[in-house]
This record gives structure tokens, sequence and C-alpha cells, in this order.
């Protein structure tokens, strides 16, 4: 059976099921307050394990996203007015599910002059007096590369600022919304590495056409950016999204990959067909503040 030009998805693809009653447990106490998760809404294939950690990505400021990229499912168009309450609702929920590392991240907010940047820090802030042991990470677009909105996420005070630069750079016209770019993106991590105290992640998808000398070039490309902590993992098209699958890549592949960015002096990688950009978060943070890898 084929489906996107690909055979159906590889074995090493597959995961365990994770338990419904824990999972429907954290889903109801999300929902009553208010809050929505990726883990959740993207159907991520590691929601069981990250639940089961303690960890969770949050999605704030909405669910419409003023640009619109081809590997995303993400709605897009004229977005809502921000909900000023809502870095409460996250903060009460972490403390109520008693999370100890929680991801951050959004739609990208062109619409906003600050880019989004302040309802960030607020969550930040809001997590601090909620709960002050659970650290937090965030996962910013690249706010136009305005450095004053970039600043007010440098100062925030996450342990984790992480800028996707999603795919190697032949294939950022074809994955990403025209206003974004491979440059820009490098740009944003390089500023904050210098800027902020946190340490600096960055995530790249395989399996969309790429060959290893690119993906060696990204990788090479986001160290010298400052980024300390670089996770790699296979595409996955999700329901609605209109930019097919290429290739199912193998994990000895990703073995390699992995191989090849420690040999750069990143702190911490994690290279597989199922790493997404916040999976085993606070274990690579631990790893970039240790020195391991």
């Amino acid at each position: 059976m084929e489906r996107s030009g690909v055979q159906e998805k590889p074995s090493w693809l597959r995961v365990r099921i994770p338990s419904l009653e824990r999972l429907e447990t954290v889903r109801g106490k999300l929902r009553s307050k208010g809050v929505t998760t990726v883990c959740d809404s993207s159907r991520c294939p590691n929601v069981g394990d990250c639940w089961g950690r303690g960890e969770a990505t949050f999605m704030i400021m909405g669910k419409v996203c003023t640009r619109s990229c081809r590997f995303c499912a993400v709605e897009h168009g004229e977005p809502s007015v921000l909900d000023a309450g809502e870095p409460k609702r996250v903060a009460e929920a972490v403390a109520s599910l008693g999370l100890r590392y929680v991801v951050v991240t959004s739609v990208t907010r062109d619409d906003l002059a600050d880019g989004g940047a302040g309802a960030f820090a607020s969550v930040v802030e809001g997590m601090r007096t909620a709960c002050p042991d659970t650290r937090a990470e965030l996962l910013i677009p690249d706010m136009r590369g305005e450095r004053g909105s970039l600043e007010i996420v440098s100062r925030s005070g996450a342990s984790v600022i992480g800028h996707n630069l999603e795919v190697v750079r032949s294939l950022q016209e074809i994955a990403r919304d025209r206003a974004a770019s491979y440059d820009r993106s490098l740009d944003v991590l390089d500023f904050l590495s210098r800027e902020s105290n946190a340490s600096i992640k960055s995530s790249i998808m395989l399996g969309l056409g790429e060959d290893a000398a690119e993906v060696r070039l990204a990788m090479r490309d986001m160290r010298d950016a400052g980024v300390e902590i670089v996770t790699i993992g296979q595409y996955i098209e999700p329901r609605g999204a209109n930019l097919p699958v290429k290739r199912y890549v193998p994990p000895v592949e990703f073995e390699e990959h992995a191989a090849y960015a420690r040999s750069l002096g990143f702190r911490s990688v994690l290279a597989g067909p199922l790493v997404r950009s916040s999976y085993h978060a606070s274990a690579a943070f631990e790893d970039s503040v240790m020195g391991d890898s």
C-alpha cells in the first residue's frame, strides 16, 4: 500500500499504545484549565512517554498561525486577540499536573508588534509563581528577527530557548513559509546564544529529499550559531499538510548523524525516527548543563 509516494510506515516508527487511563486524566485536567498541548493536538507518538515523565509541551497564543508552512497542518489566517488570562491558566495546569519540565511554543504571530515575546515571558513568570521548581523551555518562532522581541525572550528566565531551523537550506522554500528563511533562523539562534544565559536549541526534520552532506552542513551552521542542543527526527506528514514524505530514514542513519553532531561539539544530541523538538527535553537540558552528550 502506497501513501505520499512512499511505503507504509516501517516498524521503527511504531510505538506502544500508552495507558489510556493516564492520558484521559491528563487531558481532563488540561481541558478544565482551558489550555492546549502540542502533545495531544498533534497526536505526537511520544505523548505517553513524555506525560509519564512529567513533561508536556503547551501551545499558546491561539491555534491560528499568520504563516503557512507546507509541513504543518496548523490553521493559518487572521489570529484572534491574545487571551490575557492564558499565562496564568498554563501555570495553574502545570502546577495541577505536577509537571517538572515544560516546553512552551506557539503559532507564529506576525500580527503582534513583539511577535508574541511578551506572552512567552508572561508564561515563564506565571510558572515561577505557581510552580517555582518547574523548568521552562521556550520554542519560539523567528519573531521577524526583531532584536527587541528576542531580547524579551532572552531575559525571560527560561532554562532553554529553542528556534527550529526545520529543514536543510535547499528545502527551505519548499517546506517553510516564504516569510521565513534559513539565514534569519540562524541569525535568531546566534543572537540568542550571545544574549541569553539559557541553553540554545534547534531541530531539523529528515525524509524530505535532503542528502547526508546537506544535513551535516545544517549541523555545522547551527553549531556555528551557538546552538548547544540539537534534535534530529523523521518528518511524518500530519493530516492536513501538503508536503509529502519522500523517504523514511532508517535508525542507522540517525545514529551516523548523531555521531557527527557530537564531533562538532554539541553538548546534547537527540537523533532518531521518533525524535521531536521537545523529545526528552529535560534530559537534553541536563546534558547541556553537564556537558555530556
